[in-house]
């Protein structure tokens, strides 16, 4: 299982650390990507990151203000969340896929099987 954890309100300009931690799964052999869903709007892709750790990707939206990492020892991955504006106000979710490429990380949520329960990032002007 996954679970995303750090989420709360925050004023603009403000950061968060979002986590996502699994159980019984050890996510060292996969992909992790972050997703959010805002009210009334599709979910979309915020970022993703390879199995290796050495590839990422962002959404252009949060390009420059997120950073995703994985602490694999932790089974745990991370996503820092600075300069946070009212536009970055949804429910974020985190999933996992053992058969994404190991370096070529997808912010493709259908390329996901594996989903956590999501989080909600509120963020006030």
């Amino acid at each position: 299982q996954l679970q995303a954890s750090g989420g709360g309100s925050v004023q603009a300009g403000g950061s968060l650390r979002l986590s996502c931690a699994a159980s019984g799964l050890s996510l060292d052999y996969h992909a992790i990507g972050w997703f959010r869903q805002a009210p009334g709007k599709e979910r979309e892709g915020v970022s993703c990151i390879s199995s290796s750790g050495r590839t990422t990707y962002y959404a252009d939206s949060v390009k420059g203000r997120f950073t995703i990492s994985r602490d694999n020892a932790k089974n745990t991955v991370y996503l820092q969340m600075n300069s946070l504006e009212p536009e970055d106000t949804a429910v974020y979710f985190c999933a996992a896929d053992p058969q994404i490429h190991p370096q070529k990380p997808s912010l493709d949520q259908y390329e996901y099987d594996y989903w956590g329960q999501g989080t909600q990032v509120t963020v006030s002007s």
